[in-house]
């Protein structure tokens, strides 16, 4: 006996298949990427003296070394530290610092001394949770000698609709890393 027929279960597995592959699972939600910056400049006062420090690389990863600026300071000071963040890949430049500032629930800027004596970094503003933003604070000075100073911008976004920034430099992604050769002299 020949059965032209298809079986049910056949058409119905069949059937499931078609309607299960035309169905769209919906996009992701897009990440909070990380921002481009090409220019970190470092604004030291002291009373009325003000010094501008700056890392730049306009072509990005890549390409051409950045240039950066031996930071020169004086011994035993305290300085009102002020950060400003850049792309000026852009024309005009994009001032990131606004940016965050905005969203300052997600993002640290993280200052380490090398040698940790040689500098020491306090915070100047906070976000909303009362965490440390870093975009203004003072940096003290030891006696004379040379080192380093790291300046690192971490990206903290919310991960599934949760807080990430807790204060440290822990969670997230680096948005920027740099680091400042420093001599702080008599």
């Amino acid at each position: 006996m020949n059965k032209s027929r298809f079986n049910p279960f056949f058409l119905m597995l069949l059937g499931i298949v078609v309607v299960l592959s035309g169905c769209k699972k919906d996009d992701p939600e897009p990440e909070d990427e990380n921002e481009l910056i090409t220019t970190v400049q470092l604004k030291f006062t002291d009373g009325t003296n003000v010094q501008t420090f700056q890392w730049r690389d306009i072509d990005g990863d890549g390409g051409a070394a950045p240039t950066i600026q031996n930071i020169a300071l004086k011994a035993n000071k305290t300085y009102k530290l002020d950060v400003s963040l850049l792309d000026e890949s852009k024309t005009p430049a994009e001032d990131i610092t606004e940016e965050v500032e905005k969203e300052s629930d997600e993002h640290l800027l993280v200052f380490t001394s090398s040698p940790s004596a040689l500098l020491t970094y306090t915070y100047g503003d906070k976000d909303a949770n009362n965490f440390p933003i870093g975009i203004t604070g003072s940096l003290k000075t030891a006696a004379a000698g040379t080192g380093t100073l790291q300046v690192v911008l971490r990206h903290q976004p919310p991960v599934n609709g949760m807080r990430q920034k807790n204060g440290t430099a822990t969670p997230g992604s680096t948005d920027v890393d740099v680091t400042f050769n420093v001599t702080v002299s008599n």
